[in-house]
């Protein structure tokens, strides 16, 4: 009688737990790579509640420069973060407000090079806490408090989220100075040619004009 009793008393918990973590306030996030023109601007919109949380990371990982001007305008049109001329930045709003966040990526004072940003945004307290208020009242099993598995999967879920976050962050670095190096590859590459051609020449000259003073083409008369 005791082992069926320890499976269903283990069946419960499982259950508890799996409801705990569909109850888990969600941090809802979008990443998006964009090429932005010469001379040209960019924006989104981005939709938050009252008493929430919203970061906006960007990097500019290709383009001459690598630098682009940033702002971000509350939804009463208050310009909240201004920047000119950064090649990565991160911001936090918090907290966010009823309505739509604009999030604008400016090139116009570049006119012949073209910019590719890679941004994320991250909301978070943006609903889901009311699921737990059903749980709360479940009783204790196995001398676990729901309060307790509650605050270590919250415990895990950010950090779990926060080093997904990392990654990507650290995966757009990469990207930018892998960028950057090709460039500076090809530059160096071209100025090395151009001054083995110019050594050549110079070389050549060298030569050419040494043997015309040696060049003695007149007669001798014996």
């Amino acid at each position: 009688m005791a082992r069926p009793a320890a499976r269903l008393l283990a069946a419960a918990l499982l259950a508890l737990v799996g409801d705990a973590v569909r109850g888990l306030p969600q941090v809802q996030d979008s990443e998006l790579t964009l090429v932005l023109p010469a001379g040209r601007a960019e924006c989104f919109f981005q939709t938050t509640v009252k008493n929430g949380s919203m970061e906006v990371e960007y990097q500019v990982i290709a383009g001459a420069g690598m630098d682009v001007d940033f702002t971000i305008v509350s939804p009463q049109g208050f310009t909240l973060i201004s920047e000119s001329r950064r090649s990565d930045g991160v911001h936090m709003v918090e907290p966010t407000e009823d309505g739509d966040y604009q999030i604008c990526f400016d090139n116009t004072f570049s006119r012949f090079s073209e910019k590719m940003v890679f941004f994320e945004v991250i909301l978070d307290g943006q609903g889901g806490d009311e699921e737990w208020a059903g749980l709360a009242e479940s009783e204790n099993l196995l001398e676990y408090k729901l309060e307790d598995i509650r605050e270590s999967i919250d415990s895990v879920h950010r950090r779990l989220e926060r080093s997904w976050q990392m990654q990507m962050f650290l995966r757009g670095l990469e990207t930018r100075d892998r960028n950057l190096l090709e460039e500076n590859l090809w530059r160096v590459s071209f100025w090395s040619c151009a001054s083995l051609l110019v050594m050549l020449g110079v070389a050549f000259t060298q030569v050419y004009t040494v043997r015309r003073l040696f060049d003695d083409k007149r007669r001798v008369c014996s």
